[in-house]
């Protein structure tokens, strides 16, 4: 469908940097990753949700419904698009999560099938910048649980990984899906490998594809 004009994103003129996301369940090293390839590359980061969101989460998650629940989160990463599409102007961007976040947690929270969390986006596509490239981060049940334990910022979707019976395999299994029907995945198996390495090989790839 075709967004009225109120609702059609800003069109910046001239070309669009790169825009890169990261993507992975929580504890993986999105954000650790985010912020080495921020400072390598000197790009603007970002983390979806971004403020003001990421302030009212909490209380969102306790109080909404699911649905209700989605709009919030959708509304989000609308913002996101939209700090995202400006920034792009001037330099670089890396998203610490975006859209695939959004379907994988909200399906795997809800028991709601991935394709059906799509559905109701796909609306909405118009107005999302589209990445250069998605890395999903993937790792080894032990080697999550080492990372989550030395992670300083636990949150409530950190301790829900391994506390809701299920809750890990169902977002494994969501990402999955949503990175096999995602253009521009790429899957990156992150047991041995340091947030050095993984920038060095991520920048590689980067600059091996021209991005």
């Amino acid at each position: 469908m075709s967004l009225p004009h109120p609702y059609l994103p800003i069109d910046f003129d001239g070309p669009r940097s790169p825009f890169v996301v990261l993507e992975g369940v929580s504890g993986i090293g999105k954000s650790t990753l985010a912020a080495t390839l921020a400072k390598r590359l000197r790009t603007a980061e970002l983390h979806t949700l971004p403020m003001p969101h990421s302030r009212w989460s909490s209380e969102v998650n306790k109080r909404l419904r699911p649905l209700p629940q989605f709009a919030f989160y959708l509304s989000g990463v609308l913002h996101a698009a939209d700090l995202i599409r400006q920034s792009r102007v001037i330099g670089p961007v890396v998203a610490d999560r975006y859209i695939s976040s959004v379907v994988a947690c909200h399906g795997a929270v809800h028991g709601v099938q991935t394709e059906a969390v799509t559905e109701l986006l796909e609306p909405f596509r118009p107005y999302l910048e589209i990445p250069t490239h998605t890395f999903y981060l993937r790792c080894s049940e032990s080697v999550l649980r080492e990372r989550l334990a030395g992670k300083p910022d636990m949150k409530q979707d950190d301790t829900d990984l391994f506390a809701v019976p299920g809750r890990l395999a169902q977002l494994l299994a969501n990402f999955e899906a949503v990175a096999a029907a995602d253009s521009t995945a790429v899957v990156v198996e992150t047991d041995d490998k340091t947030p050095d390495d993984l920038a060095d090989w991520t920048i590689a790839h980067l600059e091996g594809k021209g991005a």
